[in-house]
């Protein structure tokens, strides 16, 4: 009998054991924190927020966005560093939180690679320059003139944001006079080029998508390949000579350091299972997004080579960004 009964608790705590781990992995009802490192209305907001939304049926459970702008995006990236790896926060990064950052400031609470893992990569936007409608610059040469023989300003979402690299980048190259207008947004900082506050902008495609559309903002180049089907009377940057400011801003999803890879997995697929949805498409595409879809491994590959691509045009421009 104590041979049986030993036997039937052995068992039992076995079996109590095994569910363990799926529950680990099963749907929850506590929501997940999606951080997004930027104000409403930019287009990494945009993303998480169509994402987001269609991610929290296929998960099972609600996903709330949270806004920490501020710092180039350091506030919310180590919001999310710092938080458990759990699957119940995760990030929606781009080029600058999760690649030139790390050259960009001399101390970061993370190392931008190490300190998150990288669950999928899910579009591009191609940047567009533009000027208030009623600009006297009709063209980029025309643009280039009035900073060579004047003084203009420039405005960026943040600081240290890919719009102030290319914008910083075109004004080197060129010998413009320029004086650098940062904003926490990109979206107060289309209102404000659309107000003449500034002369120009070089912004995310779908931050001023609308804008340019309505004739409240003048788009003079855009760095496509070719011109938008959407919008073919924009020239593309390698048109009117200038193809070194044709870099596009990539957006992808992290989580915190040590996810374990089922759970990364499983996000993977729930987040890049929406980019399949025709309506996530339309909504993504009338957006200015382009879909690049990646998982974790091929997504933790491109951040590598990216954080040596955005090394050398940080380097270009000297943009620094203080500690």
């Amino acid at each position: 009998m104590k041979i049986r009964r030993r036997a039937l608790a052995a068992a039992a705590l076995a079996a109590a054991a095994l569910p363990a781990p799926r529950r680990a992995l099963a749907q929850s009802d506590r929501p997940i924190r999606l951080i997004v490192p930027a104000p409403p209305g930019g287009p990494t907001d945009i993303l998480a927020r169509v994402t987001g939304e269609r991610a929290a049926a296929a998960l099972g459970q609600p996903v709330v966005i949270d806004n920490r702008a501020g710092g180039g995006g350091v506030i919310g990236a180590e919001a999310t560093h710092r938080s458990a790896a759990d699957g119940l926060t995760l990030m929606v990064g781009h080029n600058q939180t999760h690649a030139s950052n790390q050259h960009m400031m001399a101390r970061l609470p993370f190392h931008v690679v190490d300190g998150f893992t990288p669950i999928a990569r899910m579009g591009t936007v191609h940047h567009a320059t533009v000027v208030p409608a009623n600009s006297r610059a009709a063209t980029m040469a025309a643009l280039v003139e009035m900073g060579r023989t004047g003084r203009v300003t420039y405005a960026s979402s943040q600081a240290g944001s890919a719009s102030h690299v290319i914008a910083e980048t075109l004004v080197r190259r060129t010998g413009m006079n320029a004086t650098h207008v940062p904003y926490r947004g990109a979206a107060p900082a289309a209102t404000d080029t659309v107000a003449g506050i500034v002369d120009f902008y070089v912004a995310t495609f779908p931050t001023v998508a609308a804008l340019i559309r309505d004739g409240r903002l003048r788009a003079l180049s855009v760095g496509a390949p070719a011109r938008l089907a959407d919008f073919p009377d924009i020239p593309t940057a390698a048109e009117s000579g200038f193809p070194f400011i044709a870099v596009d801003a990539w957006f992808g999803l992290f989580a915190p350091p040590g996810l374990p890879a089922a759970q990364a997995e499983r996000l993977s697929r729930a987040f890049l299972g929406t980019l399949e949805e025709a309506e996530v498409q339309r909504r993504l595409a009338a957006a200015g997004f382009t879909l690049a879809p990646q998982g974790p491994a091929d997504f933790a590959t491109f951040q590598r080579a990216e954080v040596g691509r955005w090394a050398e045009m940080v380097a270009l421009t000297g943009v620094r960004l203080e500690d």
